[in-house]
């Protein structure tokens, strides 16, 4: 499955403009939520390739919006997720998250171009059916 739509949910204005830029310019269809409700309303109502998930959020916690979309029933089974942080977790918390996403990266150390970079290991990965 090729990525060609992505959900950011990030409310750091700076960083979610500068992923917006990035993703734009390589060629990325995307739409950006500031606060989780909004993310998880609009996970919910269209199939995004990939969800760029922040942890920490205005409203709801991105571990909240993975367990409501990825918990008793996988709502989004054709959405890869990549959870964003700078929100040092302890390890039982970060598990119980990757057990649901694709991926888990520092924000700290993801530049667009770094991002990008991941993205497209992700397309180049067929996920399990």
């Amino acid at each position: 499955m090729q990525i060609h739509t992505i959900l950011i949910v990030e409310d750091d204005r700076f960083i979610g403009e500068m992923y917006v830029r990035s993703l734009k310019k390589a060629g990325y269809d995307v739409t950006w939520m500031v606060d989780g409700n909004d993310g998880l309303i609009a996970a919910r109502n269209k199939a995004y390739d990939l969800l760029l998930l922040d942890v920490m959020l205005p409203e709801r916690r991105g571990n909240d919006i993975l367990a409501a979309l990825r918990g008793k029933e996988d709502l989004i089974p054709n959405t890869r997720v990549i959870i964003l942080t700078n929100f040092e977790q302890d390890d039982e918390a970060r598990q119980a998250m990757e057990r649901h996403a694709d991926g888990y990266l520092i924000k700290a150390e993801i530049t667009p171009s770094k991002l990008i970079h991941v993205i497209q290991q992700l397309d180049a990965v067929t996920p399990a059916a």
